[in-house]
């Protein structure tokens, strides 16, 4: 699969700016037999985990891009570095001009990150005392904070959340809390991993919606990771593709789906009975070839979908290891 890597960007418009990153962990091996647990204290196993691997791309102010690729590619292990939870082995990181390993805090105070799997509420309280606290201990001005708390819970619909528990929350509620919450101090970028994971079709809706309403009208520049690839292609504009620590692709959905040869087939039925399925590339060509049919009684169209143009390449690449 071909690599397509933008270069020669502004970095004074740079929001995300990574430069042959690459970032490993040691793993300690155990085995439970008799002679492995011996083995295991005079002469322990470790196996280094390489999870970035000179992984270098450039992402403007603005831009809503979608990071994916398999279990384990190292999706969530750039956004722990982007947001200064992980250290590189080696390369260079910036962050809205800033570095995440020398300046964190002052990153954090632009930065929004969302992890599908965590929250930062207080699970005993209500949701509003959570946000109260945010805005004592992050300094949030007391107009930036009733503005952007107006906001939040107006367009994410949680106005009736405020005074619940959050442990009275179901998964969307929760989620929909989150992602107010990291938007109470107007970050200017914003990292999501996993957002819409185990919410239902009407949580996931109103999800998609703000953030690509929040990216169009507020600039605000947005970096998602999901597995489904529907949101994906729905929310940005721009995809990375990452696979075994590297980068694979970089570039719009519409060249994604020609390097995975996703076809548009049309089913045409004659009005002598019979049927015919044409497969071609592009839209253009399978209309010039519809045109020089006759006898064409009606016509219907589908196109392999992109998550199972990936989910076969996904594969190639597990067999390759």
């Amino acid at each position: 699969m071909s690599k397509k890597v933008q270069t020669d960007m502004s970095r004074s418009d740079s929001a995300v700016s990574i430069r042959g990153v690459t970032k490993t962990f040691e793993q300690w091996q155990r085995d439970n037999t008799r002679k492995g647990v011996l083995r295991n204290l005079l002469k322990p196993e470790k196996r280094i985990i390489t999870a970035l691997d000179n992984v270098s791309f450039e992402i403007q102010k603005g831009e809503f891009v979608a990071y994916a690729g398999p279990n384990g590619a190292g999706k969530s292990t750039t956004m722990k570095l982007l947001s200064g939870m992980l250290l590189p082995t080696s390369g260079e990181l910036s962050v809205l001009g800033m570095s995440p390993q020398k300046q964190r805090r002052a990153i954090m105070s632009h930065l929004g990150v969302l992890f599908g799997n965590r929250t930062e509420l207080w699970w005993d309280h209500p949701v509003i005392q959570s946000f109260e606290w945010k805005k004592v201990v992050w300094d949030i001005p007391d107009e930036v904070y009733r503005l952007n708390l107006a906001m939040v819970t107006e367009l994410l619909g949680i106005g009736d959340l405020l005074k619940t528990f959050v442990r009275e929350l179901s998964l969307g509620q929760r989620m929909r809390a989150d992602l107010a919450m990291l938007l109470l101090h107007s970050p200017s970028l914003i990292l999501l991993d996993e957002p819409t994971l185990g919410l239902d079709v009407m949580a996931k809706r109103q999800m998609i919606e703000f953030l690509k309403q929040l990216n169009a009208q507020s600039g605000t520049t947005i970096v998602v990771t999901s597995h489904d690839m529907d949101d994906l292609e729905e929310m940005a504009r721009r995809i990375l593709l990452i696979a075994h620590g590297k980068l694979a692709f970089d570039g719009g959905f519409a060249d994604l789906r020609n390097e995975l040869n996703c076809t548009k087939r049309a089913s045409v039925q004659f009005h002598d009975g019979s049927q015919r399925e044409i497969d071609c590339q592009d839209t253009g060509s399978l209309l010039r070839e519809l045109a020089q049919l006759d006898g064409v009684a009606d016509v219907s169209f589908t196109q392999t979908s992109l998550e199972e143009g990936l989910a076969n390449l996904y594969a190639k690449w597990k067999q390759v290891g």
